[in-house]
């Protein structure tokens, strides 16, 4: 039987306000608050949403077909892939699941190795988020309370843009404004209002080492595509970073593992929650023992408890009436 820490008592807590639809906290819009259940019909459409030297980034948007004059959440997801592989669509199951329950979810395509090198990737998703912010208004979401889910790799990019939002290196990329003008946004904050991270190679050096050690060809040549040398690999290490005190916020984090997966070790994910941990940061973690890599990403009763595990933790966050800090 799977552990699931503090889900049990989530859903029990997310039964009892389950008929409340809006949320208001204190200096934040009013908000339609997500669902426990998918009850909504849900639409998609694909929008350019940056436009770094002329190439058009493409955002997938999952609206769910509902009339309000109040704003929805947000959430953005960055796509698995080892930074090399795979689009925006990779998430859809989960991403239509929670655009039913009532938040439009943006999933982004990002640059990715071997065209592209670290931290090209993290200005993408930082991107994201200040595109949303941006245009909040035209796209009838809530600027204020935007969050980040990410598969794999893409779970790391949303750790790193989680912890880091606003660092130089993470910004750079044009985003286009509501009348359709790139620009390069110089002072709108990209920080989140919570991560959710799905089996995440948290710490690329690690997880390259760990490669080799299994004779794992494809991830060792992913790490080198994107990340070029090890130096790199440290230094995108969420771990590392967090120890050095190079975090400048700590949005609350769940993390994801699966017992049964060949590509990311438990050690790596625990030390991950230790870090965290470790400067006052809000995490939790939730085991599917018997599972693989990226489970979630397919139909299966473990995917539904995982899901359901994603609405309650966004309730969660959003039912929050002040920030969660740390010094």
């Amino acid at each position: 039987m799977k552990e699931i820490s503090l889900m049990l008592l989530a859903i029990l807590v997310g039964v009892l306000f389950s008929a409340v639809l809006t949320y208001q906290s204190a200096n934040a819009a009013e908000i339609i608050l997500p669902t426990i259940n998918p009850k909504y019909e849900v639409s998609s459409e694909d929008v350019v949403y940056a436009k770094p030297d002329g190439l058009d980034l493409l955002a997938r948007i999952y609206r769910p077909k509902l009339s309000s004059d109040k704003p929805l959440h947000a959430v953005i997801d960055v796509h698995p892939g080892a930074w090399n592989y795979h689009n925006r669509l990779q998430g859809r199951l989960y991403n239509e699941a929670l655009a039913a329950s009532g938040m439009v979810v943006f999933a982004i395509d990002f640059r990715q190795g071997p065209a592209f090198k670290h931290p090209i990737a993290s200005r993408d998703v930082t991107a994201a988020v200040r595109f949303v912010r941006v245009n909040a208004d035209k796209l009838g979401v809530d600027a204020d309370r935007i969050g980040l889910i990410g598969s794999s790799a893409g779970g790391h990019l949303a750790l790193l843009a989680g912890i880091k939002p606003n660092v130089p290196a993470h910004q750079g990329t044009p985003i286009l404004d509501a009348n359709g003008k790139a620009f390069v946004p110089k002072d709108i904050d990209a920080s989140v209002h919570y991560v959710i991270a799905l089996w995440p190679p948290s710490d690329p050096l690690f997880r390259y080492h760990y490669a080799k050690e299994t004779n794992r060809s494809v991830i060792i040549r992913a790490h080198i595509n994107y990340f070029g040398d090890e130096a790199n690999m440290e230094d995108a290490s969420i771990q590392r970073a967090l120890r050095a005190g190079e975090a400048e916020h700590l949005p609350p984090v769940w993390v994801v593992q699966s017992g049964n997966d060949k590509y990311i070790p438990i050690s790596m994910t625990k030390e991950l929650i230790e870090a965290y941990e470790s400067q006052n940061g809000y995490i939790e973690y939730t085991f599917f023992p018997l599972q693989k890599h990226a489970f979630a990403h397919y139909p299966s009763a473990d995917t539904e408890d995982c899901i359901n595990g994603m609405r309650n933790f966004i309730r969660r966050q959003l039912q929050r009436t002040s920030p969660v800090k740390f010094e």
